[in-house]
């Protein structure tokens, strides 16, 4: 059985400026900002939500089918998908338009300035849900907003359940659009932040959101997360990494546990706590799509 992952695809170049931007930036002369850093160090990745469950389900043994938009400089990525043995059937490639990529550049004190170009992502919705007999399950992860919400709609009609985890797209939809994919998925995910704008703009608390689908949870980063369930809650702890090198894609690799989980029937503190031991090796690890894993969930 696969889970279809609808989500972005996208290229992250990180780059570390050997200084503090507080040291180059005037407060008083903001309204003529001018400036320019010296970045020694970059690094390609291949990232985007889709792109990064992809890769931590596929190192667990499932079977992922993302489905997301390239652009014309997408090739790469796509051999990288096919030497990983993920399917790339539900990949599209808009030839007019670039990939979508993030820049980001980290300065001594880890403070960012990060500037994202939506590129493809922002056709995603071009890509229809097919149902297919041995699609399990899908998660409706950030993506262009079309796509989102096209998609959503499109895994409802069809009767496959599916965790809706906005994430950053979240604050691109409303409180009638957000109440909508509740309604239609059958679990959300959220960080705790993202939980409180989620009640705030449907308004609804985290109880009565449980009680509309088949679980919610809330991840708290180093404190583990909270599942719950028919409006209760429970604490599932974190496990403490070896190490913490780099978050990029620490929450993907939770997700694609969960996706694991769940399509085996486990329960969902289960699926939490290898969501949170698989976070905790992605965390000792530089990059989204770089880290091993070595075991197999049980």
């Amino acid at each position: 059985m696969a889970a279809l992952i609808c989500g972005s695809l996208a290229f992250d170049t990180i780059m570390t400026f050997a200084g503090r931007f507080a040291e180059q930036i005037l407060p008083d002369q903001l309204h003529i900002l001018n400036v320019s850093f010296l970045v020694p160090t970059l690094r390609r990745d291949f990232g985007g939500c889709a792109g990064n469950i992809a890769y931590g389900l596929r190192l667990l043994g499932g079977t992922p089918w993302p489905m997301a938009m390239l652009g014309s400089d997408g090739g790469g990525y796509l051999q990288r998908l096919q030497a990983l043995g993920i399917p790339t059937d539900h990949v599209g490639v808009a030839e007019d338009t670039y990939t979508a990529q993030a820049m980001i550049m980290t300065d001594l004190d880890n403070n960012q300035i990060t500037a994202f170009h939506p590129g493809a992502m922002q056709q995603a919705h071009a890509m229809r849900v097919t149902p297919h007999p041995d699609m399990a399950l899908a998660i409706i992860a950030p993506d262009g907003r079309e796509a989102m919400l096209e998609h959503a709609e499109q895994l409802a009609a069809a009767q496959i359940p599916f965790v809706f985890d906005p994430g950053q797209g979240l604050p691109m939809f409303d409180g009638r659009e957000l109440a909508r994919f509740i309604e239609q998925a059958s679990w959300v995910t959220v960080n705790d932040y993202e939980g409180k704008m989620l009640c705030e703009r449907t308004g609804w608390s985290l109880r009565e959101i449980s009680r509309k689908v088949r679980g919610l949870v809330v991840t708290l980063g180093a404190q583990g997360c909270e599942v719950w369930a028919e409006g209760a809650k429970t604490h599932v702890p974190a496990v403490q990494p070896t190490q913490v090198v780099d978050p990029t894609g620490c929450g993907d690799a939770w997700r694609s546990a969960l996706l694991y989980g769940l399509e085996r029937g486990w329960s969902l503190a289960r699926c939490a706590a290898l969501g949170n031991r698989v976070g905790a090796i992605k965390v000792a690890q530089r990059g989204p799509q770089n880290y091993t894993l070595d075991f197999r969930p049980e």
